[in-house]
C-alpha cells in the first residue's frame, strides 16, 4: 500500500515536465518550432550528454568540463552562503533579543535590504576584481537578507511563556539562548535559509556572467555569444538542478534538527 502510493505521488510529479517535454519534442520535429531559437529536448540532451562525458566534442571547448564549470559554481555558492549563513543568524539573535542592538543597527539594515544584490555588481568588481571573490560577495549579499530576517523574526515569536519558564528553572542567558530561544526560533531560521540558497543560486550565475571567467554562468553566458542556444539550456537545467539539490539538502536538515514538527508545516515551506 505504501509502495503504491509513494509511486501515485512520484508519477504525479513528473506527468506535468515529461508532458510538457514530448510535445516541445515533437514540435520541434514537425518544425512547428524553429530549432534556431529553441532546440528540441533531445539536441539539448546530447549537448549535455557531451557537456558532462566529453564524448563527441559536440559542444567543442567545454566538452567534458562540466564537473568543473559546476563545482566553480557550487564552491563560490558554499562559500558565500556558509558565511551568510552563520553572520545572518547570529546578528539576527542579537537583533531580536537585544532592544538596544535593534535600535543601532536595524536602521542600516532596512536602508540596505531594499538595494538588488545585482546593483552592487560595480562596486564588487572595483573592489575585488574579475575573479571568485566578487562572485562570494554577491552570493553573500543575496543569502544575508532573507536569512537575517527571518532569524530575527523567529527570535521575535517566541512564546514569553517559554521564556519565564526558563528564568524559574535558574536559566542564565546563555542558557536562556541556546536552550529556548534557538530552537524555539529555528523553524524560522531554516526557512530563510532554503530562500536564501536559491538567491545565492541566482546570485551566483548573474555575477559568473560578468565578473568571473568560470562556472555554469559563464558558460550561459559564453554560449549565448556564439548562439549556442542548446548549451545555454542546458546551463539553466544544470544550474536548476544543483539548486534543487542543495534545497533538498536544506530540507532534510529540517526534519533532523526539527522532528517535532514532521509533516504539513514542513512540507508546506
Amino acid at each position: 500500500m505504501k509502495l503504491a502510493k509513494q509511486t501515485k505521488s512520484l508519477l504525479l510529479k513528473v506527468v506535468v515536465p515529461v508532458t510538457f517535454i514530448l510535445l516541445w519534442e515533437l514540435l520541434s520535429r514537425a518544425n512547428l518550432i524553429s530549432s534556431a531559437l529553441l532546440p528540441a529536448p533531445s539536441s539539448i540532451i546530447a549537448a549535455m550528454i557531451d557537456w558532462i562525458f566529453g564524448t563527441t566534442g559536440l559542444v567543442e571547448s567545454n566538452s567534458g568540463q562540466w564537473l568543473v564549470d559546476a563545482g566553480n559554481s557550487a564552491l563560490r555558492v558554499l562559500i558565500g552562503y556558509s558565511i551568510a549563513t552563520v553572520t545572518a543568524i547570529v546578528m539576527g539573535i542579537l537583533i531580536g533579543w537585544w532592544k538596544p542592538i535593534e535600535q543601532l543597527v536595524e536602521p542600516t539594515i532596512q536602508m540596505l535590504r531594499p538595494i538588488p544584490p545585482v546593483a552592487w555588481i560595480p562596486l564588487a568588481i572595483i573592489w575585488f576584481g574579475i575573479a571568485d571573490k566578487p562572485a562570494i560577495f554577491l552570493v553573500f549579499l543575496a543569502a544575508f537578507f532573507p536569512i537575517l530576517v527571518n532569524t530575527i523574526h523567529g527570535v521575535k515569536s517566541v512564546d514569553k511563556n517559554l521564556v519565564r519558564a526558563g528564568g524559574m528553572m535558574g536559566a542564565n542567558q546563555w542558557h536562556t539562548l541556546r536552550y529556548v530561544i534557538l530552537p524555539a526560533a529555528l523553524p524560522n531560521i531554516m526557512a530563510g535559509m532554503r530562500i536564501g540558497i536559491g538567491a545565492a543560486w541566482m546570485l551566483t550565475v548573474t555575477a559568473e556572467m560578468v565578473a568571473v571567467n568560470s562556472g555554469l554562468g559563464y558558460v550561459l553566458w559564453d554560449s549565448y555569444y556564439f548562439l549556442r542556444y542548446d548549451l545555454v539550456i542546458a546551463s539553466m537545467i544544470s544550474i536548476g538542478l544543483l539548486g534543487f539539490l542543495t534545497d533538498f539538502a536544506i530540507k532534510k536538515a529540517m526534519h533532523a534538527l526539527l522532528p517535532w514538527q514532521r509533516g504539513a508545516s514542513i512540507e508546506s515551506i
